[in-house]
């Protein structure tokens, strides 16, 4: 199954794609976590998305799309993806359109999980990412063992830049702009499925798991 992940910043997009791939043997393919490698070390790709991504803003499409092409032609997208991160506008979405069509695939589903503004601003204020191995850890819903210490390589926890208050708000703003569009875009498709993201990360992953009628194996 083809999947499409949707929400806003913090709505547990990344989480619910990690444990659907893992559960369902499903590549996870998540444009964001693809940039910051690029970011991390220290590319020319990277630093021009540095730029945006410190500023809360959206990396243009050509570079994204470029990106996930060539990753949606690898081998083990032939039994399924799950798309994280991409589309996040309506010209990516028709973009995306294109790039499925060259490469002979379709989206069977988008799942939309809708969290309010006033969580998301709860939620990613308690985010820390490992200084060196990137690992991401939220102060409530999973923290380290260890006091601002990575549990994986016992790296030093920091703030990311995109996730200040003021960066957030702005990543909001850009959602409920560029972003929302996108529901009505797959609603008339048919292909939008709406979940709640209010609940614990293991109801999520069940409702996501009832409405697509996927099962194990």
């Amino acid at each position: 199954m083809n999947i499409i992940l949707l929400g806003p910043p913090g709505s547990g997009k990344g989480t619910q794609a990690e444990m659907l791939s893992k559960t369902y043997g499903i590549p996870h393919i998540s444009t964001g976590d693809i940039l910051r490698e690029e970011v991390m070390k220290g590319t020319s790709l990277g630093e021009k998305v540095k730029v945006y991504m410190n500023k809360g803003e959206l990396v243009p499409d050509e570079l994204v799309i470029e990106i996930l092409k060539k990753r949606l032609q690898e081998p083990d997208c032939k039994k399924g993806f799950i798309l994280d991160g991409f589309p996040r506008n309506l010209r990516q979405a028709k973009a995306l359109d294109i790039i499925l069509r060259d490469v002979n695939l379709k989206i069977d589903a988008v799942v939309y999980i809708d969290v309010t503004d006033e969580e998301i601003m709860r939620r990613l204020s308690l985010r820390r990412t490992c200084k060196v191995c990137g690992r991401v850890y939220n102060l409530y819903y999973n923290p380290p063992k260890y006091d601002e210490k990575c549990d994986i390589c016992g790296g030093e926890l920091f703030i990311r830049d995109d996730d200040k208050p003021e960066v957030i708000e702005r990543r909001l703003k850009v959602f409920n702009e560029e972003t929302k569009p996108l529901i009505e875009y797959y609603e008339e498709k048919r292909l939008l499925v709406r979940i709640s993201g209010m609940s614990s990360i293991d109801d999520v992953f069940r409702h996501i798991a009832e409405k697509l009628g996927l099962k194990k194996g």
